[in-house]
């Protein structure tokens, strides 16, 4: 995969595939994270002297135009950022954004309209893409939060472009998870939490092949409990998976994988956030409570095995995080990590948040832009964004 670094850029049209997805509230952009992911390769282009046409898609307005989903506000964010205009085109394709783009001068940044806004995008139509091509002599993708999907902007377009390399956010996702599965330092500690097993099968099993342990919290450890008939009470289990449970432990043990799983728990009769807590003294949970986090003890073991660890994948939190009272074990966790020596990285939007939460962030290895691309590049499964590249640079 050929590099933005390795590509002449100075007076050419560069096409760059970014992933400005933010949240918008009140017409305004409410978390410019994903925006200031890309201002590296942004500005790198920029100063080679590079006309930068930016191309996104925002939220899922299904192939219609939608007025509340424009990239307006994200224009309007990134001129901020950068200290120079940007100018919003009013689509991505057609002959006023061919106009405007042949007009450009070298260091002129322009914003393509929501991609998204052309059904033709997400079904990777030939046509649709060849007409994004048309507007670049170099095509750079920066925008791993969208390298699974095998969309136009993505995928389909270097098919049709002479040239095309990563931005320096998709090469640190890439260098960054990839070298979790090749050549990780040991002992490599995964710490999983969230929701459910089911949401993770694909990256348990591809994990065990490479970890040394695995540390599970969140409701999806509970599942896991119960397969080992621990009684777990009110709380959240996957029925239809406690079989999958018990296969997944086996075949960590026939590996040679230790499995950690919570000793005690924070628990409470109801789901709400003002609901009563206590600690319990085992694994055990009593009917008509509910495991809401991990317990203190839990939270030593974990942390000390975090400790003595040289790299660690953490996704997926302990608890309800965002709730002041269940959100002790993802802090703790956020902290051992924090402080761990190990080459740590961290991936899902959850887990970011917590991290986020905790005030940690600075102190994380590599904190991961790209939710479901980070977890299907660990689950072991080709990304298409980077396939493409990949394909381009043979």
């Amino acid at each position: 995969m050929k590099s933005i670094e390795d590509i002449q850029l100075t007076g050419r049209r560069v096409l760059m595939r970014v992933d400005f997805n933010v949240p918008l509230k009140n017409g305004r952009v409410n978390d410019a994270t994903r925006i200031r992911s890309s201002l590296t390769t942004v500005r790198y282009a920029i100063d080679r002297g590079a006309k930068v046409i930016l191309a996104s898609h925002l939220g899922r307005p299904d192939g219609k135009v939608k007025p509340e989903l424009s990239l307006g506000p994200v224009a309007h964010e990134l001129a901020a950022e950068l200290g120079s205009p940007v100018a919003l085109l009013p689509d991505c394709v057609g002959p006023a954004v061919e106009k405007h783009v042949g007009a450009m001068l070298d260091g002129d940044v322009a914003l393509l309209e929501n991609l998204r806004f052309h059904a033709e995008e997400e079904s990777n139509d030939p046509a649709f893409a060849k007409a994004l091509a048309s507007l670049c002599d170099v095509y750079v993708n920066d925008a791993f939060g969208t390298a699974h999907r095998a969309h136009a902007s993505t995928a389909g377009v270097v098919d049709f472009v002479s040239e095309a390399g990563a931005g320096f956010l998709l090469l640190a996702e890439v260098k960054a998870l990839g070298g979790l599965l090749t050549n990780p330092a040991r002992p490599f500690v995964a710490v999983l939490g969230g929701a459910k097993v089911s949401d993770k099968i694909a990256l348990i099993r591809n994990l065990l092949e490479r970890i040394d342990s695995l540390i599970v919290g969140g409701a999806m450890a509970y599942t896991f409990l119960s397969a080992q008939g621990i009684e777990i009470g009110a709380s959240r289990v996957e029925k239809d998976k406690i079989t999958l449970a018990r296969d997944l432990l086996a075949e960590a043990a026939g590996r040679g994988v230790s499995v950690a799983l919570p000793i005690d728990h924070v628990v409470a009769r109801e789901f709400q956030e003002n609901a009563a807590v206590h600690d319990t003294d085992s694994a055990a949970i009593e009917a008509g409570w509910m495991g809401v986090d991990i317990g203190p003890r839990t939270r030593a073991a974990y942390c000390e095995l975090l400790a003595g660890s040289a790299t660690v994948f953490w996704n997926g939190p302990m608890g309800v995080f965002e709730w002041k009272s269940c959100a002790g074990g993802t802090t703790a966790v956020a902290n051992a990590v924090a402080d761990s020596k190990a080459t740590s990285v961290v991936g899902g939007g959850d887990s970011v948040a917590a991290l986020a939460q905790s005030g940690r962030a600075a102190d994380i290895t590599h904190i991961s832009t790209g939710g479901g691309a980070s977890l299907e590049l660990m689950e072991g499964k080709i990304l298409p964004g980077v396939a493409a590249l990949d394909a381009k640079a043979r």
